[in-house]
């Protein structure tokens, strides 16, 4: 093809259409990991408002690969529901570091869904490491676009496995009624 022909192939309605779409969809996919280093940023900042901004109204939760969590088995919750879930937990700690990497996006239109590697870093009291509590694993999300989040899309489904944990978990019930004495006062 002669550099002449390359440019009208290239510069073809069809060409920049297909673009436009690449284009469409890098941006979707990051706008998805955003998604997601939210639901880190709000629950490791207590900025529950923002949390809660990432949700759909209604959201399928299963924690169930972590015994200890407050949805032991898969459930669905509104959104507001599971934020008042998790608040008294995050509250009662001193302190966490939710690191997400590597996310693989599916598209499909106006649903996503996204694999997030994680490691979760929780500390109860900061001076005693025998207070501290990691798990590592996943997320496997579920997303559709709502021009009401912050970043255009929304989680309606987050399942967390758990491949390893290190440290002292019971550190979490403690933490968890620690959170629901200060948030009633």
């Amino acid at each position: 093809m002669k550099f002449r022909e390359r440019l009208q192939w290239y510069s073809s309605p069809r060409m920049i259409y297909r673009a436009g779409r690449k284009s469409m969809a890098t941006d979707d996919k990051i706008m998805i990991a955003e998604t997601i280093y939210l639901y880190a940023t709000g629950i490791d900042t207590k900025d529950f408002d923002l949390y809660r901004s990432i949700f759909a109204n209604q959201v399928e939760i299963d924690f169930s690969s972590y015994e200890g969590s407050s949805v032991p088995e898969p459930d669905f919750l509104t959104g507001d529901q599971w934020v008042n879930r998790v608040k008294p937990l995050f509250t009662g700690l001193a302190a966490t570091q939710h690191s997400m990497s590597n996310p693989i996006v599916t598209l499909d239109g106006d649903s996503a869904s996204c694999r997030m590697y994680m490691q979760a870093h929780h500390v109860f009291e900061p001076e005693r490491e025998d207070s501290w509590f990691t798990i590592g694993g996943y997320y496997d999300d579920t997303l559709v676009r709502d021009g009401e989040s912050p970043t255009g899309w929304k989680l309606t489904g987050v399942k967390l496995t758990v491949l390893w944990r290190k440290g002292n978990d019971s550190i979490m019930p403690v933490a968890r009624s620690a959170g629901h004495r200060i948030l009633e006062n």
